[in-house]
């Protein structure tokens, strides 16, 4: 079902890390929106149940990369930070 939404293999080698890395953080949040439509869908609790318990483990994974890529992509660290200050302005 999944396929990269990028050819890897047009990725210049110094690139390749963060961008496996963003493709990573991608298929992460796919699932999360999978898992949590599926719940929504369905009446039965059980299935309800381990649906958003699979998809809160898969934030943790988007986490995890998020984490990494910023080890490995400063540009990343400081667009982050100023897309936080714009929120911050627009929503105080």
């Amino acid at each position: 079902m999944s396929q990269i939404p990028i050819n890897l293999e047009k990725i210049k080698e110094e690139d390749l890390d963060r961008e496996i890395l963003r493709v990573g953080i991608i298929a992460e949040l796919d699932a999360v929106n999978l898992y949590e439509q599926m719940s929504a869908m369905t009446q039965n609790e059980n299935i309800k149940k381990i649906l958003l318990d699979i998809a809160k483990e898969e934030k943790t994974h988007v986490g995890e990369f998020q984490a990494l890529l910023l080890k490995e992509d400063e540009e990343q660290v400081k667009e982050l930070e100023e897309g936080k200050k714009e929120v911050n302005e627009l929503t105080e």
